[in-house]
């Protein structure tokens, strides 16, 4: 009965998502193995393993949290190129001389705030003014690092808060802090997406926009709360760059939008909205960290290895059409009557 209950669980529709995170798991069981192959003389230092283990997550530790925002607005059917402009605004305008004088605080708010506030405007473009969100959000890029490069005089702004610039090298418990905050706004995010009524919203105006209305669901608010969400995470985000560069500059978190989607489509997310999961968005983001310090320890070129990351999402997007559910399905319709 047990094992009847297990079975039908991991096969069913529910289960898809814990099958896809275990694949991913997979996947970075394999990098891993290709890491001891290749550099055998470093995976032999069991205390440069451990150090490892911390620096690729703190490398993957503000993208993630920017994925967690992305993961949300694809679920909700739709997208959000601007996040790294958002990020290079609220970065700059929270190093700004005037800014700086209200100390640590201050500085955290004003991204926070900025961050938040262009997500806002996003989302009423969006919602209200009734545009596309690739095209929206596609002018809020361009128009967020211009105003960026105007704050900064194209400059790049030192910041001189300790506070700050201690958030990089702080730790907690010998974790470093910001693998605690990547790790805070995962935890938060899947408790908003899977146990909250608004993460079930979020599924509903993602899969069918019309018949979420019709259930009593203000789709507009909703998807308004969505991009603003996604503005948030980015302000905390540019604290997070900002904080590991002791800087900020307007051409910070370049192609962020790209390494959130990825990281969210191979972790099972479909661009069409409607399903997506963040343990999986999160997954994606290690992955390709992985992928990242395993090219930087080989000496191996950041052109190969933009070609590697380009082939994954193809593969995650075939995958996503063309699943293996599908092709048993499709001999399961088609399977032959047994002659009498």
């Amino acid at each position: 009965m047990g094992l009847g209950l297990v079975g039908g669980w991991w096969r069913g529709e529910v289960g898809e998502s814990v099958r896809r995170n275990v694949a991913l798991v997979g996947v970075l069981v394999v990098l891993v193995v290709v890491g001891v192959v290749t550099r055998p003389d470093l995976y032999g230092d069991v205390g440069w393993v451990g150090d490892n283990v911390m620096s690729i997550l703190a490398l993957a530790s503000a993208v993630g949290v920017v994925t967690v925002g992305m993961t949300f607005v694809i679920i909700g059917g739709g997208i959000d190129l601007s996040v790294g402009a958002i990020i290079a605004l609220a970065g700059v305008w929270s190093t700004t001389v005037a800014t700086q004088r209200f100390g640590a605080g201050g500085m955290i708010f004003t991204a926070l705030t900025v961050a938040t506030c262009v997500g806002l405007v996003n989302g009423l473009l969006i919602s209200y003014g009734r545009l596309v969100p690739f095209i929206a959000t596609l002018a809020m890029l361009v128009a967020a690092r211009g105003l960026a490069a105007e704050i900064s005089g194209k400059q790049t702004q030192v910041s001189g808060n300790a506070t700050i610039n201690g958030i990089a090298s702080g730790d907690v418990l010998g974790v470093p802090l910001l693998v605690v905050v990547f790790v805070v706004v995962g935890v938060a995010g899947w408790v908003l997406l899977n146990r909250t009524t608004f993460g079930r919203r979020t599924v509903a105006v993602g899969g069918n926009p019309e018949a979420a209305r019709l259930a009593g669901i203000n789709v507009r608010v909703h998807t308004v709360l969505l991009y603003t969400l996604s503005g948030f995470c980015c302000g905390i985000a540019a604290v997070m760059l900002t904080a590991q560069a002791n800087s900020a500059q307007a051409a910070m978190a370049n192609l962020y939008e790209l390494d959130a989607i990825a990281a969210a489509i191979i972790g099972g997310t479909l661009l069409s909205g409607g399903r997506g999961t963040i343990v999986g968005s999160l997954l994606g983001v290690v992955i390709f960290a992985t992928i990242t310090n395993l090219f930087v320890i080989n000496d191996l070129s950041t052109e190969t290895q933009n070609m590697v990351k380009g082939g994954i999402i193809v593969a995650a997007v075939l995958v996503q059409q063309f699943r293996f559910r599908s092709l048993t399905q499709f001999f399961t319709r088609n399977r032959l009557t047994p002659a009498r």
